[in-house]
């Protein structure tokens, strides 16, 4: 269930948001960032991903979010947890009277995407594929999305 602006601006001053962030890799061990249009993070590079609708189940929202972010329809059983993560913002999706407190689950997926079949105009005004060394020095990724990059290394990150 969306709520209209006043009740979730009510949310979001008051509790923490939960969400799904989808930590795309291809097979050339390249992450997928979108561009983000919206606050908290405007401007940044960030990994696709949304929040949890309230009465929807995990399983559920990944499969609205992946269909929604990446214009594909994935099950979380073709996804690996990464683990949970805190976000925290000094702004919020209307403005800067508040802050914004994600816990954020991670996903790895290892997935192709074309780019230019992307979704746009929602929450990215583009997207592109990152090498995950080089992203942890971009300054234009967001800190929390070079997070998923620090200390982890599994077959799914590695290139082919």
């Amino acid at each position: 269930m969306f709520l209209d602006q006043a009740t979730f601006t009510r949310v979001i001053a008051s509790t923490p948001l939960v969400s799904i962030d989808l930590v795309v890799i291809n097979a050339k061990g390249q992450a997928l960032l979108g561009r983000r249009l919206n606050r908290p993070a405007k401007d940044y590079w960030f990994v696709p991903g949304g929040r949890i609708l309230k009465n929807e189940a995990i399983a559920d929202a990944f499969k609205r979010l992946t269909q929604d972010e990446l214009g594909q329809s994935v099950t979380i059983d073709q996804a690996i947890l990464l683990g949970l993560f805190d976000h925290f913002y000094d702004d919020y999706v209307f403005g800067n009277e508040f802050t914004t407190h994600y816990v954020a689950i991670a996903f790895i997926l290892r997935l192709e995407c074309e780019l230019e079949s992307l979704p746009l105009d929602v929450q990215h005004r583009g997207y592109q594929w990152f090498d995950m060394l080089q992203l942890r020095a971009n300054e234009k990724v967001h800190k929390h999305t070079k997070w998923y990059f620090e200390n982890y290394t599994t077959d799914l990150v590695e290139k082919d």
